[in-house]
């Protein structure tokens, strides 16, 4: 058991905040099961690196893919690549070294990468229906639309934006002070499982929170809800069955994508508000920081002609 702890920020206590510990707690304590969670999550980790490098070098190496839709999937890869790094690596090294600790630092650092890539796929997901829209909407004007410097500009703001929410949130972290029991029943350092550790006020943070969250991860949550909504309409205006499988088709991984990312999004806030047992909000945090990133290479490559092509090609 940790001695109480107070992490402030004067000179008094600058050594105590660097010694200062977290304990992740991770989805099982029981010894017996880690050997299969490690083997569970490295497996996880490798397919999807490996299934995301893949995608990446697909879309560098054919210059048929060299368009808006598969600019913005590689670097969607890429974050998913950095996402999965984020959460699941530091719980490898715990297991593989007996440990649950993490250092202060280490935590808070750990926060702002996993707002900062959540927020990036979130953004990257609202710019690939955007130009979902303008191709089936729009189609004579698409190249002149989704230019390249549109669609570098879109990314460029996606960065902009993640990275000032990822360091907002860190920040107003380091107003915190923090006592005993600095345990999280998560296997990484979870915004909302920080804060309720705090033992100071911590009513701005979660007015932060529930605020940015909202205005963040509901406008690019409207917006691909209105380009679906203009696509379904323009698909069911076509007077072709032909027509209108070719417009479905081409948005087919997109919408099967954004579905995984929010459906198991909207699950994790579910089981969190329904249930009140950590370890299931733990195992349902899986099914969102892993999952994702793992299946997304998988979505587009078996549901895409061009993807299997440039694939074949790579192999």
């Amino acid at each position: 058991m940790y001695s109480p702890i107070r992490l402030t920020h004067n000179m008094e206590s600058e050594n105590q905040t660097d010694e200062a510990e977290f304990l992740l707690l991770g989805l099982s304590e029981d010894p017996e099961l880690q050997p299969l969670l490690f083997g569970l999550f490295l497996t996880m980790y490798l397919v999807t690196v490996l299934g995301n490098l893949l995608i990446i070098l697909a879309v560098s190496s054919d210059p048929h893919l060299h368009t808006p839709m598969y600019f913005f999937l590689s670097h969607l890869s890429f974050t998913d690549i950095c996402f999965s790094t984020t959460t699941v690596l530091k719980m490898l090294v715990n297991i593989e070294r007996r440990s649950k600790s993490i250092s202060y630092t280490g935590c808070l650092t750990q926060v702002c990468f996993v707002l900062f890539f959540a927020g990036l796929e979130n953004f990257l997901l609202a710019a690939m229906a955007y130009d979902r829209y303008v191709a089936i909407c729009h189609p004579l004007r698409y190249t002149v639309v989704m230019n390249p410097r549109l669609c570098v500009l879109l990314v460029l703001l996606s960065l902009v934006m993640s990275i000032a929410d990822a360091l907002l949130h860190s920040l107003m972290l380091l107003r915190l002070s923090f006592c005993a029991d600095l345990e999280i029943p998560h296997f990484f350092c979870e915004l909302a499982q920080v804060i309720k550790l705090a033992c100071s006020d911590t009513l701005l943070n979660n007015v932060l929170v529930y605020s940015v969250t909202s205005i963040l991860g509901g406008v690019p949550l409207f917006g691909i809800i209105f380009s679906y909504a203009q696509i379904v309409s323009s698909v069911l205006r076509m007077p072709s069955a032909a027509g209108k499988y070719k417009a479905f088709s081409t948005c087919g991984s997109h919408f099967s994508v954004v579905s995984l990312f929010y459906g198991t999004a909207f699950g994790v806030y579910i089981s969190s508000a329904v249930t009140h047992s950590s370890k299931k909000s733990a195992v349902a945090s899986v099914m969102y920081t892993v999952a994702p990133p793992m299946l997304n290479p998988f979505i587009y490559s078996l549901r895409n002609r061009d993807m299997k092509r440039a694939l074949r090609k790579l192999t």
